[in-house]
């Protein structure tokens, strides 16, 4: 494992949630999607797709309605865009695997190709823990603000979550490490240091030749789904050919919503 760089702390040490006032300001998440709107047409200068499946998987207590912008982008960009139609996401990582991997499988099948998986916030812990399973069916893994790594404790969801669930996020320590670690598919965390639910610390892969981190300035929890710089980014990660990863570029049109790469450490 690499070692923390100064100023950043161990994965060991106790993280706190993000502050009442960055919780607060999550209501910002609406303008995230009205300016999403009004830049469509450049959102759409975006590399095109090519046809591959795109399963996407929602946030905790969101359902398959959260994710319908994003769905819709990557359909109009040549993606075959799908939901994953089990309802709301009142959470619980091992209770969701076998369903998942099913929805999962059933795409395979019936496209007969290898499947990229987005995932927001808990959806990108699903994500990982399938593409950890399965990696036969997984093309690659794109999450958005998802606590997987360090203290997963560190959010304003925690409690919410077990009493949802049942489950504690400690539960099952030797999957929850597997799912903090490396992937045998290509992998990207977005995330935001403006994050009002989780600590963005938790968010953070290990950068690897085919793992990376892209930090996306000022953007919400709840908005970071349908901002405009991370479906640029999202849309920028799908397109890569199968099996070839490279980093993402940041002098496109919205290169100043992006942070430098090495402004992205690992927690490891």
């Amino acid at each position: 494992m690499m070692p923390p760089t100064a100023g950043e702390p161990r994965a060991s040490d106790k993280l706190r949630p993000p502050s009442l006032g960055l919780l607060l300001a999550e209501a910002r998440g609406i303008f995230e999607f009205n300016t999403s709107l009004l830049l469509a047409p450049l959102l759409m200068r975006a590399p095109r797709g090519d046809g591959h499946p795109v399963l996407a998987l929602p946030g905790f207590l969101a359902s398959d309605l959260s994710l319908a912008p994003l769905r819709r982008y990557l359909s109009e960009l040549g993606y075959d865009a799908h939901a994953w139609q089990m309802g709301r996401n009142t959470g619980g990582v091992s209770r969701m695997r076998s369903g998942l991997r099913d929805r999962l499988a059933s795409i395979h099948a019936t496209t007969g190709r290898k499947v990229s998986i987005v995932g927001w916030s808990l959806g990108g812990v699903y994500a990982r823990d399938l593409a950890l399973q399965a990696p036969e069916m997984v093309r690659g893994v794109v999450t958005l603000a998802s606590p997987f790594a360090g203290d997963v404790r560190a959010t304003n969801a925690t409690r919410l979550y077990e009493a949802m669930s049942g489950q504690t996020v400690e539960e099952d320590s030797e999957l929850r490490r597997a799912i903090a670690g490396d992937l045998p598919v290509p992998a990207t965390s977005i995330y935001s240091r403006a994050d009002g639910i989780v600590n963005w610390r938790t968010c953070l892969l290990r950068s690897s030749d085919t793992a990376e981190n892209i930090e996306v300035h000022l953007a919400s929890h709840t908005g970071i789904g349908v901002n405009a710089a991370a479906l640029w980014a999202i849309a920028d990660r799908l397109a890569q050919p199968e099996g070839q990863f490279s980093p993402f570029d940041r002098s496109g049109p919205f290169a100043m919503a992006y942070a430098l790469p090495e402004n992205a450490q690992s927690v490891y």
